[in-house]
C-alpha cells in the first residue's frame, strides 16, 4: 500500500489539495474571489457540494474584501470559528475579531430574557461602532436575531456568513437572511459549521485581487 502513497512535501501539501480540487471540478470556474472562497470551503470540508451550494449575493466576496481591507471587525457566533480565523492577517488591515459567547454577562442576559446567548451575542456585534462582518457557524438564532435587527434599523452589515449547520431552523434561518437586503455569502440547506465560517474570512483575507 504505501507505493501508491504520493510522497509531498509539507509546504506543497494545499497547493497539491488546491490542484486537485481544480481537477475535479472538472473545468467549472467562477469570478475572483468568489472561486477561492468555495475552493477553499472544499478544501476545509472535502465535500464538492459547496461548489453548488454555496450562494453569494452581487458583488458579496468582493464587498467582504473590501470591508476587511478598511479594517472591518468580524463578529462570530462560537469560539471555534472565531479560533479559526487569522487574527494576524486581520490585525493588518486593522480589523479585529470579536466573539461574546463565553461572556457571564451575555449568559446571565440570556437566561433572563430566556433566548440564546448566540441572539444577545449579534446584539454586541450590532452595538460595535465599527464596520461589521458577521460570521454564523453554529447557531440559527443568531441569524434570525441579526434578521430582526436589520429590519430594526439596529444594524447594516457589511457582510453576513451564515453557515449555521444543523436540522432545526438551519434552512429557514439561511433563507431568511438571503431577504434581509444586505450582502450575503450563504451555504444553503443544512451544511455549513464554524470551520466553514473561519475559512470564507480567510479565504477572503487571503485574497489575491485588486480592488
Amino acid at each position: 500500500m504505501l507505493d501508491k502513497i504520493e510522497i509531498v512535501k509539507p509546504m506543497e501539501i494545499e497547493k497539491r489539495s488546491m490542484e486537485i480540487i481544480t481537477e475535479e471540478l472538472n473545468g467549472r470556474t467562477w469570478p475572483e474571489p468568489q472561486f477561492s472562497i468555495i475552493k477553499r470551503c472544499i478544501h476545509t470540508s472535502a465535500d464538492f457540494d459547496y461548489a453548488d451550494h454555496l450562494c453569494f449575493s452581487e458583488d458579496a466576496a468582493m464587498l467582504g474584501v473590501k470591508a476587511l481591507r478598511r479594517g472591518a471587525a468580524i463578529v462570530t457566533d462560537t469560539k471555534m470559528a472565531w479560533s479559526g480565523i487569522n487574527k494576524t492577517k486581520l490585525a493588518e488591515y486593522g480589523g479585529e475579531a470579536y466573539c461574546f459567547m463565553s461572556d457571564e454577562d451575555v449568559a446571565q442576559e440570556a437566561k433572563e430574557r430566556e433566548c440564546t446567548r448566540a441572539a444577545v451575542c449579534m446584539e454586541r456585534g450590532a452595538a460595535l461602532n465599527k464596520e461589521v462582518i458577521f460570521a454564523v457557524g453554529n447557531a440559527p438564532t443568531a441569524l434570525i436575531r441579526l434578521y430582526e435587527l436589520i429590519r430594526e434599523g439596529k444594524v447594516r452589515p457589511a457582510l453576513i456568513i451564515g453557515a449555521p449547520v444543523g436540522f432545526v431552523n438551519v434552512v429557514e434561518a439561511k433563507e431568511l437572511i438571503m431577504t434581509a437586503g444586505v450582502p450575503y455569502i450563504v451555504p444553503r440547506g443544512r451544511k455549513g459549521g464554524s470551520n466553514i465560517a473561519a475559512t470564507i474570512c480567510n479565504a477572503m483575507l487571503y485574497a489575491k485581487v485588486e480592488e
